[in-house]
């Protein structure tokens, strides 16, 4: 064992050699263990933080000899043991070193509770060979190493960075309660990113590397969560390292999992959630707020540095719609800084910053359509562009007028858009969007609604989570397939669709950015959610004067078109939707024909149409279209 620039490795072989002195002859006094001088070697380190007797260290250092040293292999095998793989055995143990005491062997002692020493399990416990855990063994030879049994169950804090007011005082809070003892559990109840933000806060203040285990990741059996909580209070003492238990988008049974695994971890832990959870252990809950919006206005200013100056009032406005966090605002602001970029491209990349990480669960629009392209009766057009303002401005009404501080219910901005397929639900969410200069996520419910009892929740929790920064609009199409009415419980799966609807109502009144729920099925809806909808946009079908006016928007300029009438083709009663597949269809025929855009092809494109839904075209609307 090469020792020469390794005060880890000088100190272990120390040791060896001082028991070398006992295997060569039993007789002989040992001297008192005196540690180096200078930097704590890895065998001081795991003394006093296991609180070993001198005996169990001489143990440690008795197991860990044959795997180092050659010549205590050798005399291990005149103690009496196995020549083919000599180890450390309890039974020569007792003979051979000071101080023994049969406390040190059973599972709950220091030595085999923190996985310190493995005993194989074939032999009789007396004369089992023993042998050093691997990680240990590194850690008293000084070298770098990881446990794998934990390491991939960790995901890594965000680097410590500035917060805002009330943050850092979440912060201090949970650092005192970390310095009490006993260490309680520390609670930090926010937002996800919010509270991990806080809680690299806590790890670097404390001197304390935190690493964070999703409640998805928790250890499913009862057995292997008490194993992992011993591993992880193992690399307390190696590695300052503190569980940090996210229960952020957990489900019930993920929940109970993550709080049976923390009540074992007998060591500093950090839960993170939403809201406070009860532990059976002492426990501190720090509510961590999201930074308000002069907090954040600060935080731009910081970040930004000269260039705040030049952006003028389109600083405010990012800050009226997008509620970041510090790491948010730090990562958004360098990339602008780096670019010459206008306060029109600041806004893009907040927005891009604030796109919910939900793919899987929603898809993006690219929102281009206007006002123009919505042909709607002037009372419909009417309140969604004050659907439109009240988005524009509801950090004007909530926050500087005071609507906020006076209740925090109802302050979810929700729109109902109902009526039969193709009347234009969608496009005037896109319209909305293209508005505001926002994105539009359709949410995709095959991938929601789940058959699994609290999978639906636990999507729906990830969709709005991940769009809280308000950078996104919500659109739930056909939502009558999630917020149904609640129907009367006559057995469990009853009871958790009732639940599932409650969650909704309070998750959408919550929310803090635009949802639009789109439906043809209005009366399907639950009564209860009704009531807290914001707006209630009926789209009719369109008359013949609005077919008109669709017709006249359907080709874009540059299609080649030849004596198209729209006034004929209004006569043709069918919705907007229908309008926009018998143009395409139809452009598509005269493109194959190498041809301008006819009636005829219009004929033949609404015939096409109405046979998907096995009904013949009206002779009377379509006569002299040829």
């Amino acid at each position: 064992m090469n020792t020469a620039t390794n005060p880890h490795q000088q100190a272990l072989a120390a040791a060896i050699a001082r028991i070398r002195t006992r295997l060569e002859n039993p007789e002989a006094v040992l001297p008192e263990h005196s540690p180096l001088s200078g930097e704590a070697s890895g065998l001081d380190i795991l003394t006093t933080g296991f609180r070993l007797t001198p005996f169990e260290r001489d143990l440690l250092v008795l197991a860990a000899a044959p795997d180092l040293d050659g010549p205590c292999a050798e005399l291990l095998v005149k103690a009496g043991a196995d020549p083919r793989r000599p180890a450390a055995t309890f039974s020569i143990a007792l003979r051979v070193l000071d101080s023994p005491h049969w406390s040190a062997f059973p599972p709950s002692a220091a030595l085999r509770r923190w996985r310190l020493l493995d005993v194989a399990s074939a032999d009789p416990i007396m004369h089992s060979p023993l042998r050093v855990d691997e990680r240990v063994l590194h850690f008293l030879m000084g070298a770098p190493a990881e446990d794998d049994r934990i390491s991939a169950l960790l995901q890594p804090l965000p680097e410590a960075g500035a917060l805002a007011p009330g943050q850092l005082e979440a912060g201090m809070s949970a650092n005192a309660a970390l310095a009490e003892r006993p260490r309680p559990l520390v609670q930090l109840c926010g937002a996800v990113a919010e509270t991990r933000l806080v809680a690299a806060r806590v790890m670097h203040t404390a001197g304390l590397r935190g690493a964070v285990i999703t409640a998805a990741n928790v250890p499913a059996s009862p057995a292997e969560r008490e194993a992992v909580a011993r591993l992880m209070e193992r690399e307390m003492v190696f590695s300052s390292l503190v569980p940090v238990l996210d229960l952020h988008g957990a489900d019930a049974a993920e929940t109970a999992r993550t709080l049976h695994f923390a009540a074992c971890i007998e060591a500093p832990a950090l839960i993170l959630s939403r809201e406070p959870v009860n532990l059976d252990r002492p426990t501190v809950v720090c509510e961590v707020p999201r930074a308000s919006a002069p907090a954040q206005r600060e935080l731009w200013h910081a970040a930004l540095g000269v260039r705040a100056a030049g952006l003028n009032g389109s600083l405010d406005r990012v800050v009226r719609q997008f509620d970041f966090d510090a790491a948010h605002i730090a990562r958004t602001a360098a990339r602008f800084a780096a670019s010459a970029g206008t306060p029109d491209d600041l806004w893009k990349l907040c927005r891009d910053a604030a796109r919910p990480r939900v793919e899987s669960l929603a898809r993006r629009f690219d929102c281009r359509s206007g006002w123009d392209d919505l042909v709607l009766p002037a009372a419909q057009i009417a309140t969604l562009r004050e659907l439109a303002a009240q988005a524009a401005n509801r950090y004007t009404v909530y926050e500087e007028w005071g609507f906020a501080a006076s209740s925090g219910r109802g302050l979810g901005l929700t729109a109902l858009f109902s009526g039969p397929s193709g009347t234009g639900k969608t496009l005037a969410a896109e319209v909305i969007a293209a508005e505001l200069q926002l994105d539009l996520y359709r949410i995709d419910l095959s991938a929601t609604v789940s058959k699994w009892l609290g999978e639906t929740e636990k999507n729906l929790a990830r969709i709005f989570d991940a769009a809280e920064a308000g950078g996104a609009i919500l659109l739930f199409d056909e939502a009558d397939a999630l917020f149904g009415k609640r129907s009367e419980v006559k057995d469990s799966r009853d009871r958790y669709a009732n639940v599932e609807v409650s969650y909704l109502l309070q998750r959408m009144e919550a929310y803090r950015g635009l949802a639009i729920l789109t439906t043809n099925q209005r009366e399907a809806l639950d009564t209860a959610f009704l009531r807290r909808l914001r707006f209630v946009v009926t789209f009719p079908l369109p008359d013949a004067s609005h077919r008109q006016s669709i017709w006249q928007r359907a080709f874009p300029a540059a299609t080649p078109v030849d004596g198209l009438r729209p006034d004929k083709l209004a006569r043709l009663s069918v919705t907007g939707g229908a309008i926009r597949n018998i143009a395409i269809n139809a452009a598509f025929a005269a493109a194959a024909e190498r041809q301008p855009v006819r009636m005829s092809h219009l004929l033949a494109a609404a015939r096409g149409e109405a046979a998907k839904s096995d009904r013949p075209v009206n002779t009377s609307e379509v006569a002299d279209w040829a």
